[in-house]
C-alpha cells in the first residue's frame, strides 16, 4: 500500500491557482464598501444624528443613548440593502481571538408572524455569558452575567449575511474581560496627558491620537499536508521535523517572486480586506520559506487593532478557499525564522506628528525631543512589564532565537538622535541644537539620482527602535493581540507624560521660564533613561551580560515574567491613569498563567501521541526489516561475509534500538511531569513547573524523534517533512 504522505505531496503538486475575479472597480472605489463609515452615516443618518455620533468619534463626546434608534434604524436600511439578516456583538475576550453570537433580526409581530426590526438597545448592548469566556475568577459558572457594549470609535462592518458591532466586554460587577475596553482607557488616557505637554509648545492642540502600523507575518502551508500533521493542526506548530537541506540559507525567498498559488491568495485577501476598510499596502515574500508578510497604511490605534484582529481571521478563512492553510504561530518550524508582527505606533495631534523632527524651530526641535524622551522614560521605567506584554508560551520559541529581538526591552535612537541627548545631558546651559533632517547620497551612476538617506540606520535587533517618525515596537508576536503591548506602552507614555508636566509646572510656579524649565527636566529625564538606550547588537551574549548591570529584566521564563503585571509599580502606574484595577491586573494574571499551562499541556499530549502512535511504530517496523535483511545475508554467505556485508544495517538496527528506548523512556517521564504539576493548585506555580520541568522534555525527546526520521526508510515515514511542507505550493 503506497504511503498516504506521497499521495498528499502528489495531490499538492497538482494544485492550481484559484481564479479570483476582481473587481471592475478601482481599489479606492470599493475601499469600505462592507462597512458603515461616515459616508454612510452621513447618508442613513438624520443630520443632527450624524453630528452627534461624529462629536462622539472625533471629540470623545458622551454617548447619548436617545440617538440609538434613530442609528440602528439607519444601520439596519443599511445592511437591509446588503442582504443582511443577522447581527452580532463582536468583541476580543482573553482568548487571544475574536467572539460573536449572530442574532438574526426577526421578532413577533403580535399577530402570529414575524417582522424584521433593530433597536437601539440592541445596537448598544447585549449579554454575552460571561462565565464561559476567561475571567481569572472574577466570574464564576454561577455569576454568568456580563456585556457587551458598542464602541461607536470602531466603524460596523458585514461580514457574509452578518452585522458585525465592534464591543467592549464587561462583568456584570464592572471590570473589563477583554482588550478593547482597557485599550481605549489607555488612548484616553495618553490623549489627556500628551495634550497637556503639548499645550507647552502649541496652545491650540485640541486632542492627541495614538497611530499604529501592524506588519503580520504569516506561513502559507498546503491544506493537505497539514492535515497530515497533527501536531500542526491541533498546536499550530511542527512538534517534531528535521531541518530541510535547504531551507532559508539562501536568502532567496526574502523580496522574491510570489508563487503564483499564493499571489492569488493575496490578491482574494486584500480585495475582501479592502472591502471591510482594511488598509491593505504592502505584500511581499518574507525570509523563510512559504513565509509572508501583509501591512497595511497606519491608522488610529482602536481601529488598526480591530483591523488586525478582523484580518487574521478573513486570513484563514480565504486560505482554506485557496487549498492552504495559514500559521500564525510564531514559531511553527525549527530551524527557521519565525513570525513576528512589528507594531509601529507614533502620536499625532490635529496640527502634525509630534515624534517627527525636524522642525522648522527650536520650539519644533525641542517638542520632538520631549516627546521622544518621555516615551523612552515609560519604556525604561516599564521595561520588563513591556516585555511581559509580549511574552507567551508561542512567542517564547521566537524572541532572542538569532531572528527576532531578544527577550530583553532597549530603544535603538541612531547615531544624530543619540548625539543630541548627550549633548542635552552634558550641558549647563540651554544651547541650541539641530536636528538634520534626510541627506542627500550621490551615487556614482549617472542615470540614478540622489538617494535620500535617512538620519538614523535601523537595527533588526532593537525591540524597540526609533525609525524616524515612529516607535517600532517589533517584539509582539504574529498571533497576538496587539492590544495588550499597546495598553502597557500607551499608558506608560501617558504616565511618564504627566510626570514630566507635573515637575515642569513646579519650576515654572518657582518663576523659572518654561522653555528653560522643559530642558532642566528633559536633562534630568535623559540620565535617568539612558540605561534604554543601546545601538549594538542585541543577540550578543556580551548585551545580556551589559543589560543585567544596567538594571533591565533580562528574566527569561515566561510564567515568571508576567508578575511584571502585579509589580507595585505597575499597579501604581495602570491605576493612576484610571486604566486597570489591581483586581482587573491580578484576574488577568491568572488567565495568563493558566494560558500558558494549557498551551504546554495540549502540547505535550500530542507530542507523546505522535511519539508512541507515529514515530516509535515506524522505526521498529523499520528495524524489523532491516534485521529480516540481516538474518537473510547470514543465509546465503558466509558468516564472515555476511558480518561486513550486515555491518551498516546492524549499526542502524542498533540506533533505532537506542533512540526508541530513549523516547519511549523520555515520553514515560513526560507524561509523569505532567502529573507532577497538574496536581498544583495555584495558577501561577503550575505555570512555572510547567515552564520548568514539562517544556524541556520535548526539546530532549525531539532530538531522537528528528534523527530517526533521518534514519528510517522514506517510504515509511508517515508524517510531511519539512522540505515538503515548506517548498509545495
Amino acid at each position: 500500500m503506497e504511503n498516504l504522505r506521497f499521495q498528499v505531496i502528489a495531490e499538492a503538486f497538482k494544485k492550481k491557482p484559484l481564479e479570483v475575479e476582481a473587481p471592475v472597480e478601482r481599489p479606492s472605489e470599493y475601499f469600505g464598501k462592507k462597512v458603515f463609515n461616515r459616508a454612510k452615516m452621513y447618508k442613513y443618518l438624520p443630520a443632527d444624528v450624524y453630528q452627534q455620533l461624529v462629536d462622539v468619534i472625533d471629540n470623545g463626546a458622551t454617548l447619548d443613548r436617545s440617538i440609538a434608534n434613530a442609528v440602528a434604524k439607519g444601520m439596519k436600511q443599511w445592511a437591509d440593502e446588503n442582504g443582511v439578516t443577522h447581527y452580532t456583538h463582536w468583541f476580543q475576550p482573553l482568548t487571544e481571538g475574536t467572539a460573536e453570537k449572530h442574532d438574526s433580526f426577526i421578532e413577533h409581530d403580535g399577530k402570529g408572524g414575524m417582522i424584521e426590526e433593530f433597536s437601539g438597545k440592541l445596537l448598544v448592548q447585549q449579554e454575552p455569558d460571561a462565565s464561559s469566556f476567561p475571567s481569572g475568577g472574577i466570574r464564576n459558572t454561577f455569576e454568568a452575567r456580563g456585556y457587551s457594549a458598542w464602541d461607536p470609535t470602531s466603524p460596523v462592518f458585514i461580514i457574509d449575511d452578518t452585522l458585525c458591532i465592534p464591543t467592549i466586554f464587561i462583568s456584570y460587577t464592572g471590570e473589563a474581560l477583554d482588550y478593547k475596553a482597557p485599550l481605549l482607557r489607555a488612548l484616553h488616557a495618553v490623549n489627556v496627558a500628551a495634550t497637556d505637554v503639548c499645550h507647552y509648545f502649541y496652545p491650540d492642540v485640541k486632542k492627541v491620537t495614538t497611530n499604529l502600523g501592524w506588519e503580520q507575518e504569516y506561513f502559507l502551508v498546503d491544506a493537505d499536508l497539514y492535515s497530515a500533521r497533527p501536531d500542526l493542526m491541533l498546536t499550530g506548530r511542527t512538534l517534531l521535523g528535521h531541518d530541510s537541506a535547504k531551507n532559508q540559507q539562501m536568502d532567496d525567498h526574502y523580496f522574491g517572486t510570489i508563487p503564483e498559488r499564493v499571489q492569488a491568495f493575496m490578491k482574494d485577501l486584500e480585495i475582501q480586506a479592502l472591502e471591510l476598510g482594511i488598509p491593505c499596502k504592502t505584500r511581499h515574500n518574507e525570509v523563510a520559506p512559504n513565509q509572508f508578510e501583509l501591512a497595511p497604511i497606519f491608522e488610529e490605534c482602536n481601529l488598526a487593532i480591530d483591523h488586525n484582529m478582523l484580518l487574521m481571521s478573513l486570513m484563514k478563512k480565504v486560505a482554506r478557499k485557496h487549498g492552504f492553510r495559514v500559521l500564525l504561530h510564531e514559531k511553527p518550524f525549527a530551524g527557521i525564522n519565525g513570525s513576528g508582527k512589528h507594531n509601529n505606533w507614533s502620536l499625532s495631534t490635529d496640527t502634525g506628528v509630534l515624534l517627527h523632527g525636524p522642525g522648522k524651530t527650536k520650539e519644533d526641535d525641542l517638542r520632538f525631543v520631549t516627546f521622544v524622551v518621555e516615551t523612552l522614560m515609560g519604556v525604561y521605567r516599564h521595561n520588563g512589564l513591556l516585555k511581559a506584554s509580549i511574552m507567551s508560551a508561542t512567542n517564547a520559541h521566537r524572541l532572542g532565537a538569532n531572528e527576532a529581538p531578544p527577550a530583553i526591552v532597549s530603544s535603538f535612537l541612531g547615531k544624530q538622535l543619540n548625539d543630541i541627548l548627550d549633548k542635552i545631558e552634558s550641558s549647563d546651559k540651554d544651547e541650541l541644537f539641530k536636528i538634520e533632517g534626510k541627506k542627500g547620497m550621490a551615487i556614482d551612476i549617472p542615470e540614478i539620482p540622489d538617494l535620500l538617506v535617512d538620519s538614523t540606520d535601523r537595527n533588526r535587533t532593537s525591540p524597540f527602535a526609533f525609525t524616524g517618525n515612529r516607535f517600532e515596537f517589533r517584539a509582539v508576536g504574529s498571533e497576538a493581540n496587539s492590544a495588550a503591548a499597546m495598553i502597557v506602552l500607551n499608558t506608560a507614555v501617558a504616565e511618564a507624560l504627566t510626570e514630566f508636566k507635573s515637575r515642569v509646572d513646579a519650576l515654572i510656579a518657582k518663576g523659572q521660564d518654561k522653555m528653560s524649565a522643559i530642558i532642566d527636566i528633559l536633562r534630568e529625564d535623559i540620565k535617568a533613561c539612558k540605561p534604554i538606550r543601546f545601538e549594538g547588537n542585541g543577540y550578543s551574549d556580551e548585551w545580556v551580560e551589559e543589560a543585567k548591570k544596567r538594571g533591565l529584566d533580562c528574566e527569561t521564563s515566561c510564567p515568571v515574567i508576567f508578575d511584571q503585571y502585579l509589580k507595585d509599580e505597575s499597579v501604581r502606574m495602570f491605576e493612576s491613569q484610571a486604566v486597570l484595577t489591581k483586581n482587573e491586573l491580578t484576574a488577568r494574571n491568572e488567565v495568563k498563567w493558566g494560558t500558558y499551562t494549557k498551551k504546554i499541556q495540549i502540547e505535550a499530549r500530542v507530542f507523546g501521541d505522535l511519539c508512541m502512535n507515529h514515530i516509535i511504530p515506524i522505526a521498529t517496523h523499520y528495524q524489523s526489516q532491516l534485521a529480516k535483511d540481516v538474518q537473510s545475508m547470514y543465509s546465503i554467505f558466509s558468516a564472515d561475509k555476511a558480518d561486513k556485508l550486515t555491518e551498516r544495517n546492524k549499526k542502524i538496527i542498533e540506533e533505532i534500538a537506542e533512540r526508541t528506548q530513549i523516547i519511549e523512556t523520555g515520553v514515560e517521564a513526560l507524561v509523569e511531569a505532567r502529573k507532577v504539576a497538574n496536581k498544583i493548585e495555584d495558577e501561577r506555580e503550575r505555570a512555572v513547573a510547567y515552564h520548568d520541568t514539562v517544556e524541556p522534555k520535548l526539546d530532549e525527546i525531539r532530538y531522537h524523534c528528528d534523527k530517526l526520521e533521518l534514519v528510517v526508510s522514506d517510504e515509511l515515514w508517515t508524517l510531511p517533512k519539512y522540505r515538503e511542507l515548506l517548498f509545495i505550493r
